[in-house]
């Protein structure tokens, strides 16, 4: 069965937001409403600090905590994996706001948009009005993963079937497939780095890795 899942590779964020970009255009998402951002660490005492990038979002999880309160069960997982939500049915009472243990929903209020009160261009063509007064968040861009799969391509290989943020990201941090496909990209990521998923002991099972060292060689 499939399990999509994104990866994420902190030796190679830089923190540039390009992902976040990507992701607001891909959706046309109003101000405050980020469904992909990047949050900015620092570690350690003067001298010996650092700063580490870490891309957050819907972690499409396992036993996501959003659909256990959501009252109209718009909220869903599909077989896949995918976290999705039917606008229809959600009332926007952001009960799954309050449950997400990982902030990345966001409730998208009507009439406004990144200069004011007139929509830009992209955003009047990506303007959706029952996302709007809703619960919303990170897709995946299910709708480029369903459509690519009807054409037969594969999701984290071929671009036009591949979540926007995969696509525009400058350093190759981030990483997108099947882990249920141990010869997939992602799965090979994991086999061969240390990783790590956010709120883990929660026991949601995000699907959203992060790589932080390369794998020791057992002696």
């Amino acid at each position: 069965m499939t399990r999509w899942a994104m990866v994420a590779d902190l030796r190679r964020c830089v923190g540039c937001q390009t992902c976040t970009a990507a992701c607001k255009h891909a959706n046309a998402t109003p101000p405050g409403v980020q469904w992909r951002r990047v949050l900015d660490i620092e570690m350690g005492e003067f001298p010996n600090v650092q700063r580490a990038f870490i891309p957050m979002g819907c972690q499409h999880c396992d036993e996501p905590a959003c659909v256990a309160v959501c009252p109209t069960t718009a909220t869903r997982k599909r077989e896949d994996g995918i976290v999705t939500i039917d606008y229809d049915l959600c009332i926007g009472c952001t009960y799954c706001t309050v449950a997400c243990p990982y902030q990345a929903r966001f409730k998208t209020p009507i009439g406004k948009f990144a200069y004011g009160d007139t929509p830009t261009e992209n955003e009047a063509f990506r303007e959706d009005e029952a996302r709007r007064e809703v619960a919303t968040k990170c897709t995946f861009c299910v709708e480029r993963i369903d459509t690519g799969l009807e054409k037969g391509l594969k999701p984290g290989v071929h671009p036009e079937a591949t979540p926007a943020c995969v696509n525009a990201c400058i350093a190759e941090a981030l990483a997108f497939g099947d882990i249920e496909d141990p010869e997939s990209n992602v799965s090979q990521l994991l086999a061969r780095n240390e990783h790590f998923r956010i709120n883990e002991e929660a026991g949601t099972g995000p699907g959203f890795f992060y790589l932080w060292d390369r794998k020791r060689e057992e002696p």
